[in-house]
């Protein structure tokens, strides 16, 4: 804590202030990273169709989990003990998917029958079974293959 206020350029009673545990500051950065990631679906649909907004979406939420996954154990911890709340993550990610996929239904270029909830699953699939090791362009194809699976003529209604 000491070396962030240094780098922060504050004292160390001011982050305190603020942060009154370590655990308190990964969840300041964790929750202000997925306000980022849900805020950015709203742009990407302006910008571009929704099936291409959802893919580029999708590489904006990947990123975000690479961030989370190296900070998991410290809100593990955090949420497990109660000094920090549980996160309304999934839920988030969940209502943002949905926005996109609703989108994507009216232009016809994603599925009508998909549940949201079903996507962030498989998103979620993709991003645990890609272990760090793992290169970006797999994880790329990865997200490739789920965009497929949402578009018209796919799957059981298609």
């Amino acid at each position: 804590m000491d070396a962030i206020a240094r780098r922060a350029g504050v004292g160390i009673g001011t982050l305190y202030r603020h942060f009154p545990t370590r655990e308190a500051l990964v969840e300041a950065l964790y929750a202000t990273e997925l306000d980022t990631v849900v805020a950015c679906a709203p742009g990407l649909l302006a910008e571009l169709e929704p099936a291409q907004a959802l893919r580029a979406w999708m590489n904006r939420y990947a990123e975000f989990f690479e961030i989370k996954r190296t900070v998991y154990e410290t809100l593990r911890a955090g949420w497990a003990t109660g000094s920090i709340a549980t996160p309304t993550t999934r839920e988030r990610i969940t209502s943002t998917i949905d926005l996109m996929l609703r989108a994507g239904a009216e232009a016809g270029t994603l599925r009508s029958d998909i549940d949201p909830g079903d996507v962030t699953l498989m998103l979620l699939g993709v991003f645990h079974s890609t272990a760090v090791t793992d290169s970006p362009e797999r994880v790329a194809t990865l997200l490739d293959l789920v965009l497929d699976a949402l578009r018209p003529g796919k799957g059981p209604k298609g």
